[in-house]
């Protein structure tokens, strides 16, 4: 059993592409063998790009949905790596590993892995809904400033206290024993890693993830990807514009309020901005706003301040786009 995936490979692409800069997002479908680091090296050098950064880092084995930040676009990051994540993975059965991985060491082997499937079922209803998770110690996060993963390699594990996660959902697709390929939909920083290990020891043989897709990252599914090797087609024909999602199209679990002149100029001046001033209906919790143009181009994205009752404070804003459109926008206020 396993995950269909694309390899990574090495290519060249014509220098034909347009000097001038692109702000937006471009959704990767990352393909095996290569790091996000290694993506957002390549993307930057295919589009000349100023400035590129992703939304959650993919290990090398892994693949699929890799959000790249383009330019201007990369001030939304932070807010895009909160998404709700989608992967499908494979749990192997019976081997544990210090990774929790297929990359890592093996620590131990249970040859005796001849469950029921009720008994896989219920392993898996243990962890849905809101859960303790503890950080792998091969992990990004850090302590005292340095990444856990490269203080694990010099044999200095750091565990890190558990942290409340969400599964939203997790469906058992095929079980073939010792593997069980299963989709899972979770909160920002869930480990699918640690999260088969947990049901490997919730059966007790152990486990580690064997394969992963990811197949959705905040809002954006595989359908409006595109792979490495589209990317560069489409740079050297200097169509790529085709593939960048407008920044006010971005943030797609955002709702979005037009602005007009009159509430473009307080955000110009940076005036506090209200929730009745926004025309926001009672008993909706939005935890942010983007404010856009006429011509949906985002001119500022506002966070409910719960210590300022209903004002919003500013997370990011574009004044550049509001300098251009100034004296251009519609008459009234509306939700999108």
């Amino acid at each position: 059993m396993g995950l269909s995936c694309r390899v990574y490979q090495k290519g060249r692409y014509d220098k034909k592409i347009s000097d001038k800069m692109i702000d937006g997002i471009l959704v990767v479908n990352k393909p095996t063998g290569i790091s996000s680091a290694g993506v957002v090296a390549r993307v930057k050098k295919i589009l000349k790009a100023k400035r590129v950064g992703h939304t959650g880092t993919l290990d090398p084995f892994a693949t699929g949905i890799l959000i790249c930040c383009l330019n201007r676009a990369t001030r939304l990051a932070s807010l895009l790596v909160q998404g709700k994540k989608r992967y499908e993975a494979v749990l192997r059965l019976g081997v544990r590993t210090d990774t929790q991985d297929l990359t890592g060491e093996v620590i131990s082997v249970e040859r005796n892995i001849s469950f029921k499937e009720s008994e896989i079922y219920s392993a898996f209803e243990r962890f849905r809904g809101k859960i303790l998770q503890t950080p792998p110690p091969f992990s990004a996060l850090k302590h005292r400033g340095v990444p856990l993963y490269k203080l694990a390699r010099k044999g200095s594990y750091v565990e890190k206290p558990p942290r409340t996660v969400f599964i939203y959902e997790s469906n058992i697709l095929e079980i073939a024993l010792p593997d069980i390929r299963f989709e899972v939909l979770c909160s920002h920083g869930t480990y699918v890693r640690a999260l088969c290990a947990d049901i490997g020891d919730a059966l007790g043989c152990g486990g580690h993830l064997a394969g992963l897709c990811r197949t959705e990252n905040a809002g954006f599914t595989l359908k409006d990807s595109s792979t490495l090797e589209e990317i560069e087609e489409l740079a050297s024909k200097d169509r790529i514009e085709e593939r960048i999602i407008n920044m006010g199209d971005a943030l797609k679990e955002v709702s979005a309020v037009f602005a007009n002149e009159w509430l473009a100029q307080k955000i110009r001046h940076g005036q506090p901005i209200f929730k009745r001033e926004l025309n926001i209906k009672d008993g909706i919790d939005h935890l942010w706003i983007k404010i856009v143009d006429s011509d949906n181009n985002l001119i500022a994205v506002l966070d409910r301040d719960t210590r300022r009752g209903a004002c919003y404070k500013y997370v990011c804003v574009f004044p550049d786009i509001m300098n251009k459109k100034k004296g251009g926008f519609k008459s009234g206020l509306g939700r999108k």
